[in-house]
């Protein structure tokens, strides 16, 4: 069963999707997508989570994105304007207890949210792909850039120190870079999900973030929990690839930091194992939420 509508908050509309059985009993999973800006669709090749586990999957488009569109309003594209948008689908929802999901970005989110406002009623956090802190992954993103060939190094090198990010040189190292570690196109076989047209949030994405993954200079520049994960006392399951923009060393820092963890590296996977490898994924996530309910 499919549930789609919208969360009237602070003068703005955030659209939202429910996948599972509104009668079940097992705690929901709302999930957080990437970006700022990058849609909660690929979060649909979950779905099948909600027959398997019987649980309720909340996905919802943060604001400027996809159904939850919006943009000429830079002023509202700050750590902040999320996290009020995070408790208005909670309260809208009545997601009062609730396990989260956060990938990438949505795990910034997650961990500001769990670390800085101390929800109630969060029963376990699942940090998929991402990060602690904004300088930490930019030095992990420069440590892997020096293992492009030098020619790629040297463009992107030259956009950095210029700040033009349009010369032909400078895209095509960006677009091998992201192959490594990101992803690639989606292949003829791919859900639609995967392949259907969205309406990204560019302006969300370069005024929050920058102007591409290994650079934040954006409002989020000086995002940093490293120093509260001890404070986390909920279970928490980090899950990362072995090619992810989210190295094993960033992976690690969390692992050793949140007393109550356990880390799943995905060896083959990029930046998003839930893609990647659905199955593995749904497995994971099925066995780790049952134990923390028990």
């Amino acid at each position: 069963m499919i549930r789609e509508g919208y969360v009237s908050w602070g003068g703005f509309r955030t659209w939202y999707r429910i996948a599972g059985d509104p009668a079940s009993k097992k705690t929901p999973l709302l999930l957080l997508h990437g970006g700022p800006g990058s849609t909660h669709n690929y979060f649909e090749v979950l779905d099948r989570l909600a027959e398997a586990d019987g649980r309720q999957l909340v996905t919802y488009d943060q604001l400027g994105c996809g159904n939850s569109w919006l943009e000429g309003r830079p002023e509202l594209w700050r750590m902040e304007t999320w996290l009020e948008e995070l408790e208005a689908v909670r309260k809208a929802l009545a997601l009062e207890q609730v396990i989260l999901l956060g990938q990438s970005w949505g795990g910034m989110l997650l961990l500001e949210y769990v670390c800085r406002r101390n929800p109630r009623g969060v029963r376990g956090i699942v940090l998929s792909s991402t990060l602690p802190s904004s300088r930490l992954w930019g030095e992990e993103q420069a440590r892997m850039i020096r293992q492009l060939p030098e020619n790629m190094q040297a463009a992107i090198r030259r956009a950095t120190d210029s700040g033009d990010y349009t010369h032909p040189d400078y895209r095509a190292a960006e677009d091998y870079y992201m192959l490594l570690h990101a992803g690639g196109p989606a292949g003829p076989d791919a859900p639609d999900c995967l392949t259907r047209p969205k309406r990204k949030g560019t302006e969300s994405y370069v005024t929050a973030w920058g102007p591409n993954e290994f650079t934040p200079m954006g409002t989020l520049r000086d995002y940093d929990v490293t120093g509260l994960l001890h404070t986390i006392r909920v279970p928490a399951l980090i899950i990362s690839g072995g090619n992810d923009l989210c190295t094993p060393y960033i992976a690690k820092t969390m692992y050793d930091r949140i007393p109550n963890a356990r880390w799943e590296l995905f060896r083959d996977c990029r930046h998003a194992c839930f893609v990647e490898d659905t199955a593995r994924y749904v497995e994971l996530l099925t066995e780790w939420s049952r134990a923390i309910e028990n």
